[in-house]
């Protein structure tokens, strides 16, 4: 989120010249319009969430693994910015930006960090299993702590994809506004503008007059 930076008009003592000095404003904060949602909330529902991925990693067999990995990126963008656990609990990711909730795509950048600790466990035995522990100490921890200590309980999937994650009810009855721009249709039969038909009368006033003249 930049800020307008501040514009400084400058006036030299000596020859009376002025310079234009672009200084950044660094009293406004940058931020969101929404609160920083329940801790307890969100990790209720990434405990759901981390549960339906096991599910699908149980039941799906070989292919487990990937689809439980594929869960995970774009759960928060299936049910207009909620996941399973997220839709249970109460809460859901909106896109900053547009203020609209979070498609797949937003979720998938904000759950690329998540989905890295799921990578490093399909890497061959035993090496997957210390690489998926690991990456779940550093990367979870990480993330954790930035939960907690983020004014907006942003972590770093939320910087990239420039997302939050709210109480439901602050943005209850809000519609998913569209991202791309919708062409509008015309209306049947044809319409003139007022010009032209100021337009119309003026030709017809000059070849009057120049009948006239004849």
């Amino acid at each position: 989120m930049s800020t307008e930076p501040e514009r400084v008009l400058m006036t030299d003592s000596r020859g009376g010249s002025r310079v234009l000095r672009v200084v950044p404003d660094d009293s406004a904060e940058p931020g969101s319009p929404y609160p920083k949602a329940s801790l307890f909330l969100r990790l209720g529902a990434r405990v759901v969430d981390v549960a339906v991925a096991w599910g699908l990693y149980e039941v799906c067999g070989a292919a487990g693994m990937v689809v439980a990995l594929l869960f995970l990126l774009l759960a928060d963008g299936m049910i207009e910015g909620q996941s399973v656990g997220k839709r249970i609990f109460g809460v859901k990711v909106m896109h900053l930006p547009t203020r609209s909730a979070a498609r797949h795509r937003d979720s998938t950048l904000r759950n690329a960090p998540l989905a890295l600790i799921v990578l490093l466990g399909m890497m061959p035995a035993p090496l997957g299993y210390v690489a998926m522990l690991g990456g779940l100490l550093v990367i979870g921890g990480v993330e954790a702590w930035r939960v907690v200590r983020d004014p907006l309980g942003w972590r770093l999937g939320d910087t990239w994809a420039q997302t939050q994650v709210v109480d439901g009810k602050v943005v209850a009855g809000a519609t998913v506004a569209a991202r791309t721009p919708v062409a509008h249709q015309r209306a049947p039969g044809r319409i003139m503008s007022a010009a032209k038909v100021r337009r119309g009368r003026l030709l017809k006033k000059r070849k009057g007059q120049s009948c006239a003249s004849r």
